[in-house]
């Protein structure tokens, strides 16, 4: 998996950049032009995978771009840093967080039914 962080910025109506760490360097009269020519330049680099990139302007004049080849698009996250626990219980503060969304779905039912009766009438009358 390769991740090139480049620094953009613009002058006089040109976008230039410069690789973080490493050698890319490219420019183009604007940002898509630019943004192409730098995924291209880093999947010169290194082509072990799918390209991922991501554009963030910090100000009118200046960004971030950031190009990740390779690394997989599944879900396999394996979260780790809770201590083992009774066997079958989930760990680090997982059963308080699997509990918190179906207490606001319950207010959130309450609610709509209260909203209903004051209305006077009831859909199902």
């Amino acid at each position: 998996m390769g991740v090139f962080t480049f620094v953009c910025r613009s002058s006089a109506g040109q976008w230039s950049a410069k690789q973080l760490e490493g050698e890319i360097e490219s420019s183009a009269a604007s940002t898509y032009e630019l943004q192409r020519k730098l995924v291209q330049a880093a999947a010169s680099s290194d082509s072990s995978g799918g390209v991922t990139s991501s554009f963030s302007l910090i100000t009118p004049n200046s960004a971030v771009f950031q190009v990740i080849i390779g690394g997989g698009g599944g879900g396999g996250f394996i979260g780790g840093g809770g201590a083992p626990g009774a066997p079958g219980a989930p760990a680090g503060g997982a059963a308080a967080a699997a509990e918190a969304p179906a207490t606001e779905e319950k207010k959130k039912e309450e609610k709509e039914e209260s909203e209903d009766e004051d209305m006077g009438f009831s859909l199902f009358d």
